[in-house]
């Protein structure tokens, strides 16, 4: 088998080739005034503009490229309400009672925030809300999720515990020792998504703006000017949402994360028989493995994973090859359909995979939420930073706020997630093994 590439004229991504509401925006020309403006046109850019103008507020998005064009076109289209590493009691004794119950809080709505924006504003994105799985590989991580679970069920979240007959029958996929599941998360096609928030968000009294790269923004007496080849905007407030895509426009932000790229496939659609035995209640999967397993279906059936790489030398084949294999490997499919789409992303994580509102001076902040969780935690992050657009102190919202500190060593230190993947799935061997 080997992997086909399909390009297409705006993006990479099997998103991008059948996301059906497409509409192209005009480049900045001239000049322009605004309360606020948005650097960048992804999921926390789209949430902000489309808050911010519901308050009233004058709202600019500036899009280097075309709305959904980084991470946010080009990841799995999963909606998780909680984080990657961390639960809720690690965040109490890591924040304390107040504010980290408030960040609790934020994320546990952030999947109900999704699916009503898309009910509310009709966005034809393929939306499914119908739960998010994460089995455990192997009885120490049966333990943790069982443990996880009841956290989130103590804080009202509609989660449940599932054992080993539960995620076989929720799943289709064997060996798993059990594991959990949040009712509110789910599934779409983040490209449908992020175009209808922007659809939304420009109804709502926002402009939006391609093919306009920011290339400084500078303090002004009163807010901050930005400058781009064709105009400029003066600004009260600005939004840096550019998650890993912000090339030189701030070089410091770039040494505050891990730049962590990702790599999807989505197989030919899957015969009916097979597909009644996987997901037959459409939700998606994220395993417990440090190399994290993760399948779901799209609307034509197309069966999706992604995973990462060691060395770059090739990745671009190779990667999308041994995800495939993977895939028919762990849900027992030998004939498994040929790769249909193969992609690849960046992802901006974070040391402590919390997100982070970053102050880079008055009324200018860069706002990062991914780690994994991009699509529920960035638009649950624009609605909170619309507060701030609004006159909200950042220091009340219920993200962390602070200065950027750069990551010591990051010239080496970033390199780290791939390559320490080798180690990664030893260690889930032995755990099995054990």
């Amino acid at each position: 088998m080997n992997a086909v590439a399909r390009p297409e004229a705006h993006g990479a991504s099997l998103w991008h080739a059948v996301s059906r509401n497409r509409r192209d925006r005009p480049a900045l020309q001239g000049g322009l005034d605004v309360d606020l403006a948005i650097v960048g046109g992804g999921f926390s850019g789209l949430s902000t503009a489309l808050h911010a103008a519901g308050k009233g507020l004058s709202a600019a998005v500036l899009e280097a490229e075309f709305i959904a064009w980084g991470a946010t076109g080009r990841n799995a289209g999963f909606v998780v309400p909680n984080f990657a590493k961390m639960d809720p009691d690690t965040i109490l004794a890591h924040l304390g009672s107040e504010r980290g119950g408030r960040l609790i809080d934020f994320a546990a709505d952030s999947a109900d925030l999704v699916f009503d924006l898309v009910r509310g504003h009709g966005i034809d994105c393929d939306a499914v809300q119908s739960g998010w799985i994460q089995p455990a590989h192997s009885p120490a991580a049966f333990e943790k999720v069982q443990s996880r679970a009841n956290q989130w069920a103590q804080r009202g979240r509609p989660v449940v515990a599932l054992d080993r007959q539960e995620v076989e029958a929720l799943t289709g996929a064997r060996g798993y020792v059990g594991g959990w599941m949040d009712r509110s998360g789910g599934v779409l096609n983040p490209v449908g998504y992020a175009r209808g928030l922007a659809d939304a968000a420009e109804k709502a009294g926002a402009r939006i703006f391609e093919q306009t790269r920011v290339t400084s923004i500078d303090r002004m007496a009163e807010g901050w000017a930005l400058k781009t080849p064709t105009g400029s905007v003066r600004a009260g407030k600005v939004l840096v949402a550019t998650n890993a895509y912000g090339g030189p426009l701030n070089p410091l932000l770039q040494r505050t994360y891990f730049p962590l790229k990702v790599f999807q496939i989505a197989t030919a659609p899957l015969p009916r028989e097979i597909r009644a035995r996987l997901l037959p209640g459409g939700q998606g999967v994220g395993d417990t493995r440090r190399n994290l397993f993760t399948f779901r279906f799209d609307a034509e059936n197309r069966l999706i994973s992604g995973g990462m790489h060691i060395l770059g030398a090739g990745a671009d084949t190779r990667v999308p090859q041994t995800v495939w294999r993977r895939l028919g490997h762990h849900l027992d499919l030998p004939d498994l359909p040929p790769v249909a789409y193969s992609w690849s992303g960046m992802a901006a994580v974070e040391p402590d995979f919390l997100p982070h509102l970053l102050d880079l001076g008055p009324g200018l902040i860069a706002g990062r939420a991914c780690n994994g969780r991009g699509i529920a935690m960035t638009t649950a992050m624009g609605k909170v930073l619309a507060d701030w657009a609004a006159g909200t102190d950042a220091r009340d919202l219920p993200l962390p706020f602070s200065p950027p500190a750069p990551i010591p060593f990051h010239a080496v230190l970033q390199h780290a997630p791939n390559m320490l993947l080798g180690w990664s799935m030893l260690r889930d061997r032995l755990d099995r093994a054990g």
